[in-house]
Order: C-alpha cells, then sequence, then structure tokens
C-alpha cells in the first residue's frame, strides 16, 4: 500500500511538472489534458486518478511554480550580507539565463498578463504567489533600513516582473541584454545596493 501511494504521487509530480513547463511558456491555454498526459507517457484517462478537473491541474501547478521559483532563489543567496543577497536576487531575476529559460524560471512574467482570466482558486493562489514573493523583497529592504519596505518591495517587484517579460518579447539577443542590464543597474542604484556591495 505505501509502495502504491509513492507510485500515484511521483506520477502526479511527473504530471506537474509537465504542465509547469508548459505554463510558464506558453500559459494556460497551452495545457491540454490529452496532450499533457502524452507528453508525461500516461493515458488521457488516468489524469482524472490525480486531479478533479483542469482547473485543479491549473492550481495546483501555480502552487508548484511558486514554491519551486521560491526555493531556487532562496538557495543561491543564502550566503552574504543583506544587501549583497538582495543584489544577487536581482542578478539571478533578471539574468539571461532566466531570460531564454522561462520554463525553469518564475511564472510572473510569462502570466502576469493572463493572471486576471484564471480559474478563481488558481487566480487566488497565483495572487499568493506574488504576495510571498514581495514579501522577501520587503523583507530585505527593511533590514537593510528603507522607509515604506513593502510599497518600495511592490515597485521594485512591478519593474522586475516587466523588465523580464519585455526582454522575452524583444526579438534582437543583444537589446534584449541590454535592457535586463541596465534594469539590473538601476534597480540596485535606486535601492543603494551598489554603494552597499561596494563597501561590504
Amino acid at each position: 500500500m505505501p509502495e502504491t501511494a509513492t507510485h500515484k504521487e511521483r506520477t502526479r509530480q511527473r504530471i506537474l511538472d509537465e504542465a509547469a513547463a508548459i505554463m510558464r511558456v506558453v500559459g494556460t491555454e497551452g495545457i491540454g489534458v490529452a496532450a499533457l498526459m502524452k507528453r508525461a507517457g500516461l493515458t488521457h484517462g488516468g489524469f482524472y486518478a490525480h486531479f478533479k478537473s483542469r482547473d485543479d491541474l491549473v492550481a495546483n501547478v501555480v502552487d508548484r511554480m511558486f514554491i519551486e521559483t521560491r526555493a531556487s532563489l532562496q538557495s543561491q543567496i543564502s550566503d552574504g550580507s543583506e544587501a549583497e543577497k538582495l543584489s544577487l536576487f536581482i542578478d539571478i531575476y533578471l539574468s539571461d539565463e532566466a531570460r531564454k529559460a522561462p520554463e525553469h524560471s518564475c511564472p510572473m512574467p510569462s502570466l502576469a498578463s493572463e493572471a486576471c482570466r484564471l480559474p478563481e482558486v488558481a487566480r487566488a493562489r497565483f495572487n499568493q504567489g506574488i504576495q510571498t514573493m514581495q514579501g522577501i523583497v520587503a523583507t530585505s529592504l527593511q533590514a537593510l533600513g528603507h522607509k515604506d519596505p513593502q510599497a518600495l518591495a511592490s515597485s521594485v517587484q512591478a519593474e522586475m516582473i516587466g523588465a523580464m517579460a519585455l526582454a522575452r518579447a524583444m526579438t534582437d539577443e543583444a537589446q534584449a541584454r541590454q535592457a535586463l542590464q541596465a534594469s539590473r543597474s538601476q534597480l540596485k542604484r535606486r535601492l543603494g545596493l551598489d554603494r552597499e556591495t561596494a563597501h561590504g
């Protein structure tokens, strides 16, 4: 019995992994149950052993994407001063690697424009993901002594999401790289991170 449960959980995770990769790149409309299950090497009918509906799948995928993104970012910025960690957070989030690999990156630049059309539960979870990520930035800003860290974090988050979305839309590789570099540089200057890390 435990082995059966473990196998079922592994299968569920495989479906979520495939769906998350698709959703980050082409949005929720790109997730067709039949094609998804085929991609995961499973039968169409097996889908309902793991999810009540397509909307249930989408809500779970949203959760998974934010959990993965948060864990990945935090694992890469665990060391250093608060200024160094926030600076590295910006560098990783707005990296050219993230631009080229939306299937492995934060879902917000890819999905923010369609979040308002997500199923109700998925939209609520997407909103929770936004607030959680914003809270991470706000905590750093508060530790660095910034006034009204929550409002500033909201502005920083919006700029990062917008910068990445625009960079991915650009057809010229050099321009896309330059746009991300400019955003990284200006954000750090605005937050005083260029001074903090230089004196660290």
